[in-house]
């Protein structure tokens, strides 16, 4: 599984980037102010960077994969950071948002915690500035995020070796609020993959 993506980037790409991400990507982008700044946890090959992009945000990726990070780069014209999520120091970085939208599937129960509280250390808490201190506000103050994972029980190692971590909603909504965060929107969809599949969708602010 650990080179998957490594190995298989341009089958990843084919399969991922012609799917269009607003279903989810509207209701996390309705809460960020204009140009807000966002950072895409595990960006692929850039579809979500690219729609952000045209909406207006000043978005960055971040992407283990080389090849990926290198398609992304392409295809949005976006800055992309190549790093592994669970050893990049996060502090280094100030964004107002971030979303690891399905990027955080193959994260073990008991590590997903550490990885989200890592990650979060990217949201910036300076306050906004007068221009937008409206209802935006908040999610400048604290920072915003939306997270997705596929709904179920246990694990699913499928035909390429790729172990897929399944969360119920409440153990979910358990691990955000431990994380200061607060859930403001949640949605529930089959996956465009494969229909079979459940992904729970999470807009956050803290």
């Amino acid at each position: 599984m650990t080179d998957y993506y490594h190995n298989n980037y341009k089958e990843y790409h084919e399969k991922t980037f012609s799917i269009d991400p607003s279903s989810f990507l509207e209701p996390f982008v309705k809460r960020l102010a204009p140009g807000a700044s966002v950072l895409d946890v595990g960006c692929g090959s850039g579809r979500d960077l690219l729609w952000l992009k045209r909406r207006g945000f000043d978005v960055t990726g971040f992407e283990r994969s080389p090849g990926l990070a290198a398609l992304a780069r392409e295809n949005s014209g976006c800055k992309v950071i190549e790093g592994d999520f669970e050893s990049f120091d996060f502090s280094s970085l100030s964004f107002n948002a971030f979303l690891a939208s399905g990027s955080l599937v193959h994260v073990p129960h008991e590590r997903l915690p550490a990885v989200i509280s890592s990650i979060t250390k990217s949201l910036s808490r300076q306050k906004s500035s007068s221009h937008h201190e409206t209802s935006w506000s908040q999610f400048h103050k604290g920072g915003s995020a939306y997270i997705s994972l596929k709904q179920g029980q246990g694990t699913l190692t499928d035909e390429d070796g790729r172990v897929f971590y399944f969360w119920s909603d409440e153990d979910l909504r358990n691990l955000f609020d431990n994380q200061g965060f607060k859930v403001i929107d949640c949605s529930r969809s089959a996956s465009a993959v494969n229909s079979k599949d459940l992904w729970l969708g999470y807009v956050m602010r803290r």
